[in-house]
């Protein structure tokens, strides 16, 4: 009778843990924003910490390992508890030493192991990530779940460690870096606008200037900088809109796709080094480029673009013609989904490619290759209150419905204050307050503007 009592106590504080996680509003951080109280439902033998950040210019997850290394390893047991694992490991680069320094301190006497990685592209791809911590292949298709692991970010356990203690999430971490007077990694309230984040930077003038919210190899242009920062956004790169990578990116469609009819030599450089390819995943987007001019009877091969991570390797690093196989990668899936036409599931005897380890891209010669070895720099985190006057907090800045809007117009919040809800029966999250102040604005987003001496602040 008192171990089944233990137990039943066990399972309500397990219960306990994930309830606080939902009523934080905790998400994926570092990728499309799934609701974490969700994934942790699922039962899982490994937990992988993707440290790996290997996106260039991005200093957000080394700095956050190396200076939050104890709240990180709360986190991982925390997820580590909810899901029956029996094994963490923590994935991050060898050049992190500051960060594994720390961790190892953290992680003393704990069923959590550091794993280290080379410094190359795209390390922090879930099924790279996977396969270089535990050697196991998530089938094409597949999430990791399907191999008993479950992937997560840093900034992630670190909201889950402050969700446990009652806080939900209000900010953010991104790095701001580019054509600003110095690189800087940044906390900041969700919902600040990029223009007001780059202003923080010391940067005012953008004129003949573009900004990519995320990484240079999988970020988008944002073109409205009066747009605001989500809980998922982890960078903002500004740079002048000569620079290569951002005329490449501003590309319209037509003229890819002319391109890539016009001077695709076959070369296979896209395939051979697709890292997707290399895990064994029936893609080949040499083959994609060639069905451009030969669309009949080429079903086959346009279906290996919903296979494709849109990672950026073919297109930034391995095509010596300079042409696009992931944004006609991405446009034929579009397409392909739109017609009801889904992604295959697990190809039968899936291996890595015996060359997979020796065609990684080294991050080094990644940088200079998208022409950024001038921004290459340290972007030290700093944390501080920059006295957010104004936020917009979207509805929808995770996987799934929108939130519900639980506040009216005149309203007035503190900051953590809840302000939208899950919709019932659907899949979604929590948004909170991330400033005080009093309700401007309820549409597809919530604005919140602070009163200056007002008893809030």
């Amino acid at each position: 009778m008192k171990k089944e009592n233990n137990a039943d106590e066990v399972l309500k504080m397990s219960a306990d843990k994930l309830m606080k996680i939902k009523d934080a509003g905790v998400v994926g951080a570092g990728g499309a924003g799934f609701p974490t109280h969700v994934k942790l439902s699922s039962p899982a033998k490994t937990i992988i910490v993707n440290g790996a950040e290997c996106e260039p210019l991005l200093r957000v997850d080394q700095q956050l390992l190396a200076q939050m290394a104890e709240k990180v390893v709360v986190g991982l047991l925390t997820v580590m508890e909810l899901t029956g694992a029996s094994e963490g490991v923590i994935a991050l680069k060898g050049k992190y030493k500051d960060a594994i320094q720390n961790l190892e301190k953290a992680i003393k006497e704990k069923p959590i192991k550091i794993h280290v990685l080379g410094d190359f592209y795209p390390a922090g791809d879930e099924h790279v990530t996977v396969f270089q911590s535990t050697g196991k292949l998530v089938p094409q298709g597949g999430i990791p779940l399907k191999v008993d692991c479950i992937v997560t970010n840093v900034e992630t356990l670190v909201n889950i460690a402050e969700a446990i203690d009652g806080n939900p999430v209000t900010d953010t971490y991104l790095t701001v870096t580019g054509e600003i007077p110095q690189p800087i990694t940044l906390k900041l309230p969700i919902g600040t606008t990029i223009a007001e984040v780059f202003r923080i930077a010391g940067l005012t003038d953008f004129t003949e200037m573009m900004v990519i919210e995320g990484g240079p190899m999988m970020g988008k242009i944002v073109e409205d900088l009066s747009q605001p920062i989500t809980k998922t956004t982890k960078g903002l790169i500004i740079l002048p809109k000569e620079h290569p990578l951002i005329r490449k990116r501003t590309l319209s469609f037509e003229k890819i796709i002319k391109q890539s009819k016009a001077a695709c030599i076959q070369c296979r450089y896209c395939t051979d080094l697709c890292p997707r390819f290399l895990l064994g995943h029936k893609l080949e987007p040499h083959k994609i480029m060639r069905a451009l001019n030969h669309i009949e009877g080429q079903e086959e091969s346009m279906k290996m673009a919903l296979a494709c991570s849109e990672c950026g390797v073919c297109e930034q690093y391995a095509c010596v013609m300079g042409l696009s196989p992931r944004r006609i990668n991405a446009g034929i899936k579009k397409e392909l989904l739109k017609n009801g036409i889904k992604p295959e599931g697990p190809i039968n005897n899936q291996e890595k490619h015996s060359l997979q380890e020796h065609r990684q891209i080294p991050i080094k010669r990644l940088i200079s290759r998208l022409g950024l070895t001038k921004y290459d720099k340290k972007a030290t985190l700093v944390e501080m209150d920059y006295s957010i006057k104004h936020v917009q907090i979207k509805l929808h800045q995770h996987v799934g419905a929108p939130s519900k809007p639980l506040v009216q117009v005149g309203q007035s919040v503190k900051k953590g204050d809840l302000i939208a809800g899950i919709p019932e029966k659907s899949l979604g999250a929590n948004i909170h307050a991330s400033i005080s102040g009093v309700i401007t604005e309820v549409s597809d987003s919530i604005a919140i503007t602070s009163l200056e001496g007002s008893e809030l602040l």
